[in-house]
């Protein structure tokens, strides 16, 4: 069983930026993808950003040039810099890895960006 721990949201204002780490329990060459996904109130989960194992990555295009996704191979964790934040990213934002079509989550951490 994959555990997958979110941390760095919070409260910011439009223009901030937070970084969004999360702490995988198995090694990160244990999977084909990673990636943050993030669901907002009354909207459906969508991809923010990934990573894959081949060291791709891919963006949403409401993200793009604003969010960077890295990962700390040694750390077993991933992040996601988030600048020039705007209200439109307020939602929960949740870490996925990705195996062979078998997707593990974490628990989510809350983003809210105050205009």
């Amino acid at each position: 069983q994959v555990q997958l721990v979110e941390s760095g949201g919070g409260l910011v204002q439009a223009g901030g930026s937070l970084r969004l780490s999360c702490t995988v329990s198995r090694s990160l060459f244990s999977f084909n993808r990673l990636g943050w996904y993030r669901q907002a109130p009354g909207k459906e989960r969508e991809l923010v950003a990934v990573s894959t194992i081949g060291g791709k990555t891919n963006y949403a295009d409401s993200v793009k040039g604003r969010f960077t996704i890295s990962r700390d191979n040694a750390k077993n964790m991933v992040h996601l810099q988030m600048n020039g934040l705007k209200p439109e990213d307020t939602a929960v934002y949740l870490c996925n890895a990705e195996f062979l079509g078998q997707d593990s989550w974490g628990q989510g951490t809350q983003v809210t960006v105050s205009s």
